[in-house]
C-alpha cells in the first residue's frame, strides 16, 4: 500500500484552512497512487495554539470527522488525521482512521503526554493498542511522545500490527528521533512505522520536520527535509512477512525474565 505523509503545520487555529489543506493532500496523493495519507499532530487545529484546544476541540464522530470522511470518499482513499477530541469534560489529543468509503475506523487518544504543556490541555488515553484492518495490512496508532517508550511499540508489535501510524509534533533538539530511533522502532518490532511530523516555528516550538516511513528492515523508505512536503512510501505485505521469517525477535523473547520491567 502506498502511504502519504503531510509534513505540514496547516494554518494553526483555523480548521477550516486546514481541511483545505487536506482536502488538496489527498487529490495530490490519490493521483500518485496512495491508498492511505496521514497528518501530523493536532493537523487539525494547530498545535501551539493554547486555550484554543479546548474550544476547537471535536467529538470523535463531529462536523470535521464528517468533514475529513467526505474528503477520504471523494478522493478515494484512507486518512489518518489528528485532532483535540472533545468527550464531556474531558479533552484529548486524539488521532483518527477513516477508510476509503467515509467509515471512521478507529481513535487512539495518546496515553503519554509530554511537557506541561500537554497535561495542562489534555487527559491522558488509557487505551494502549488501537489497530484497524486496511488494505491487508493491520494498522496502529501511536502519536509522538507515544512510540519513544518501546513498551508502547512492543505492544503493537505483539498484537499484529504490520504498519503503525505515528502522527507527531516533533521539536528542537530531539530531532534524533525521527532520524535513529524510528528506523530501530521498526527494526526491533519488524513492522513498518510513519512518523508524521509538523514543521516551522509555531509558538515556543520549533518543529523539525524529518517524516519518515522505515521499514521492518530499518530502512527509512522516505525521509522528508525541514519544509512542508508530501512524501510517499509503500508498506509491502509479503516483505513483512519475508522479513519476520528472517529476524524472529517475538519469537525469541523470554517473557517470563522480564517480569521486574513493570
Amino acid at each position: 500500500m502506498r502511504t502519504a505523509l503531510l509534513q505540514s503545520s496547516g494554518r494553526p487555529g483555523s480548521v477550516a484552512e486546514n481541511l483545505k489543506v487536506l482536502d488538496e493532500a489527498a487529490g495530490r496523493a490519490a493521483a500518485a497512487g496512495a491508498g492511505l495519507l496521514i497528518t501530523p499532530e493536532m493537523f487539525l487545529t494547530g498545535y501551539a495554539i493554547g486555550d484554543d484546544i479546548a474550544r476547537l476541540a471535536e467529538p470523535a464522530d463531529g462536523d470535521s470527522a464528517d468533514a475529513v470522511a467526505e474528503i477520504a470518499s471523494r478522493h478515494g482513499l484512507a486518512v489518518g488525521y489528528a485532532y483535540p477530541e472533545r468527550d464531556g469534560e474531558a479533552v484529548y489529543n486524539s488521532a483518527q482512521l477513516i477508510s476509503a468509503d467515509g467509515t471512521r475506523l478507529a481513535n487512539y487518544r495518546k496515553t503519554h503526554l509530554f511537557g506541561c504543556f500537554e497535561r495542562d490541555h489534555f487527559t491522558p488515553g488509557e487505551r494502549q493498542v488501537v489497530q484497524a484492518e486496511l488494505n491487508g495490512l493491520r494498522v496502529g496508532i501511536l502519536i509522538c511522545y507515544d512510540v519513544e517508550f518501546p513498551e508502547n511499540v512492543r505492544a503493537h508489535a505483539l498484537a499484529g500490527t504490520d504498519l503503525l501510524v505515528v502522527p507527531t509534533a516533533q521539536m528542537h533538539p530531539f530531532q534524533f528521533v525521527a532520524e535513529s530511533m524510528i528506523p530501530v522502532r521498526a527494526f526491533e518490532n519488524q513492522m513498518y512505522v510513519a512518523y508524521v511530523n509538523r514543521v516551522g516555528q509555531e509558538g515556543e516550538f520549533e518543529f523539525v520536520g524529518l517524516s519518515t516511513l522505515a521499514g521492518p528492515d530499518g530502512v527509512a523508505r522516505a525521509r522528508a527535509g525541514r519544509g512542508e512536503e508530501l512524501v510517499f512510501a509503500d508498506t509491502d505485505p509479503a516483505f513483512l512477512a519475508a522479513s519476520r521469517e528472517n529476524n524472529p525477535y517475538l519469537e525469541d523473547r523470554r517473557p517470563g525474565l522480564y517480569g521486574s520491567l513493570v
